[in-house]
């Protein structure tokens, strides 16, 4: 038995609308940086220059997802929402890494920035990460591929936040080492938050087990079946955004309602565990040549 549903990611258009945005931002973020000669405006807009290349690259995932299978692409091309959160992520932790060892140089000589046009252009920053990361909130919590691009903004809205701390400090105060402190903070935070999603979108595209489907239960439910005696090669993974993939082999003693049991199994599998791409063999014995599985789990 198999059946799917090919739910592909429709909506585009919040991936190039964010993309857009911040690409307009970055050009009006190093006019100002080159206009003030401010370092920290002009490393801001590189690194919101890499982001909007993060959010393409979101984009271009969730394009290519939509693609239909073909002879040689049997499930199309939904694992693109994996692998782009996966280079989302590591686009995040170099970027933490590198505003890191920046911020720790310039503890040694904290260099002079204008803190008012600074507090100026990175409020704004904080308007547009945070009105950017709003087209992504409703779906990341399920789909890696928007939730890279929700993190990507909220970090970058962080980052303008600390700006306009520092800018702040620097204006009334005249504390230069805020600037390099707050970089500080900000690249810990970055590094923590991007590290989650490193190692969700990692264990997705090792095809694990979806963090919200506990396999036991899925192996229970199926042995709880009428008829059924046992269940082997139990494999559970992501396909792509909202499609989850279900192979197993069902020993039944029953000899006949084969249709009718398959139907439920698809039912069951897709509204108890969201499994909406199943499938299902029947066997009448334990004669399988396949029973012994190398592919058994080890608790």
């Amino acid at each position: 038995m198999h059946t799917h549903s090919h739910a592909h990611p429709r909506a585009t258009r919040p991936f190039a609308l964010a993309m857009l945005v911040n690409l307009g931002y970055t050009a009006l973020e190093a006019g100002f940086g080159f206009h003030a000669n401010s370092l920290a405006l002009l490393s801001d807009a590189l690194h919101n220059f890499g982001d909007a290349l993060g959010l393409a690259l979101a984009w271009g995932a969730a394009v290519l997802a939509q693609r239909t299978p073909t002879a040689r692409h049997t499930y199309g091309w939904r694992r693109a929402t994996q692998l782009s959160p996966l280079a989302n992520a590591l686009i995040l932790v170099g970027f933490a890494g590198a505003l890191m060892g920046e911020s720790l140089r310039r503890f040694a000589t904290p260099p002079e920035v204008p803190g008012g046009i600074v507090m100026a252009v990175a409020g704004l920053g904080i308007l547009v990460n945070l009105g950017t990361a709003a087209l992504f909130h409703r779906g990341q919590s399920t789909d890696l591929n928007k939730r890279g691009a929700y993190l990507h903004l909220l970090a970058d809205a962080g980052v303008s936040v600390a700006a306009v701390l520092a800018g702040l400090g620097m204006l009334t105060l005249g504390w230069r080492w805020l600037d390099p402190a707050l970089a500080t903070i900000v690249a810990l935070i970055i590094a923590l938050t991007s590290w989650g999603l490193l190692r969700a979108s990692f264990r997705q595209a090792m095809d694990a087990v979806p963090a919200h489907i506990n396999r036991d239960e899925v192996q229970s439910f199926l042995e709880s079946l009428p008829g059924v005696e046992a269940v082997h090669h139990l494999h559970i993974w992501p396909i792509g955004t909202n499609e989850i993939a279900l192979t197993a082999h069902v020993v039944r003693s029953l000899v006949d309602g084969h249709d009718a049991f398959l139907d439920l199994v698809a039912q069951e599998l897709d509204s108890r565990f969201g499994i909406n791409h199943a499938t299902v063999q029947v066997e009448l014995g334990p004669g399988c040549e396949h029973d012994r599985d190398d592919y058994a789990p080890h608790h």
